[in-house]
C-alpha cells in the first residue's frame, strides 16, 4: 500500500504537463520524450524536459548535455539546451555512478525537482518517467494531479501488453490518456515505399483501443549512420523528425495550446 503523503505540486509548473511513460524498458521512451520536448520548442513552446527516470537516467546521455546547474539563493537554475529547460538525476551525480536508495528517497528526489528549481514560465512540462508502475509513477501521480500522459509500446505484442498496465494505472489514478506512441513501428529503406515489421505490427492500436484513446504516432526505425550509430536526436532533414513535428503539432491540438510563434 501506498502510504506517503505527498502534496500537489502542480500548481509549481505552469502550463500543460505531460508524462511520458512505458510498461517495460528498452522501448525508446526516454528518446521519445525528448524530442517531443525538442519539437515543441522548435514550434516556439517554452519546454522544460525533467528526468524521472532517477535510476536509469539517460536524458543528459541523450541530448549530450555536459554543463550542471547552477544555484542561487539556494534554488537550482535549470540546464539550457537545445532551446530546452532541462534537469536530471544525472546533473546531480559523478560520472555514471548507480543510484542506491530506497522508495522514500524516490519522492523526495521528485520534490526536489519540483520545487527547489526555478522553472519560470512554460507552456509544456515533459516528464520523462521510469518503466513500469513502481513509486516514481505512484509519486508523481499524486503531486501532479492534472498531469496527462502518453504511453509508449512498440508494435510488439509482449511490449503493448506490459504497456497497458501503464496506461491502466493513469486511467485509475484518473489521469488523461492524451494517446499512445508506437515506436520501432516498421523499417522503410531509403527510397523505398515498401515497410518491413521487424518487431511485429498492430501493437500500438490494440494498445490504444484498450485504454480508449488513439495512436499519436508510429515511428519508423531511423537508418544507422556510417559508424554503425543511430542517432537518438533527429536532425530537421531526417525523416523521424518530420513525423515528430507532426506528433508535437498533435499534442499541441489536443492540450489547445497556441503557438508563440
Amino acid at each position: 500500500m501506498h502510504e506517503r503523503k505527498l502534496r500537489s505540486v502542480d500548481h509549481l509548473l505552469k502550463g500543460t504537463i505531460i508524462a511520458v511513460t512505458s510498461g517495460k524498458g528498452g522501448v525508446g521512451k526516454s528518446t521519445v520524450a525528448a524530442n517531443l520536448a525538442l519539437s515543441l520548442a522548435e514550434q516556439g513552446k517554452r519546454v522544460a524536459l525533467i528526468d524521472l527516470d532517477i535510476y536509469g537516467f539517460s536524458i543528459p546521455k541523450l541530448l549530450n548535455i555536459t554543463s550542471r546547474p547552477k544555484t542561487i539563493n539556494g534554488k537550482i537554475i535549470p540546464v539550457g539546451a537545445h532551446g530546452l529547460s532541462v534537469m536530471s538525476m544525472g546533473f546531480l551525480v559523478k560520472e555514471n555512478e548507480p543510484i542506491v536508495w530506497r522508495g522514500p528517497m524516490l519522492g523526495k528526489m521528485l520534490e526536489h525537482f519540483f520545487n527547489d528549481v526555478i522553472w519560470g514560465e512554460l507552456d509544456y512540462t515533459i516528464l520523462d518517467l521510469p518503466p513500469g508502475t513502481g513509486d516514481v509513477a505512484l509519486d508523481m501521480h499524486q503531486m501532479l494531479p492534472q498531469c496527462k500522459e502518453i504511453i509508449v509500446t512498440t508494435p510488439h505484442e509482449a511490449a503493448a501488453h506490459v504497456a497497458e498496465r501503464a496506461g491502466t494505472m493513469a486511467i485509475k489514478t484518473k489521469h488523461e490518456i492524451l494517446g499512445v506512441v508506437e515506436n520501432m513501428a516498421y523499417f522503410q529503406p531509403p527510397e523505398s515505399e515498401k515497410k518491413y515489421y521487424l518487431f511485429g505490427k498492430g501493437g500500438g492500436q490494440k494498445l490504444a483501443h484498450t485504454l480508449g484513446t488513439e495512436v499519436l504516432a508510429s515511428l519508423p526505425l531511423e537508418i544507422p549512420n556510417e559508424d554503425g550509430e543511430t542517432p537518438s536526436i533527429y536532425k530537421e532533414s531526417s525523416t523521424l523528425n518530420t513525423h515528430y513535428m507532426t506528433l508535437a503539432e498533435k499534442v499541441a491540438e489536443l492540450t489547445n495550446t497556441a503557438s508563440l510563434l
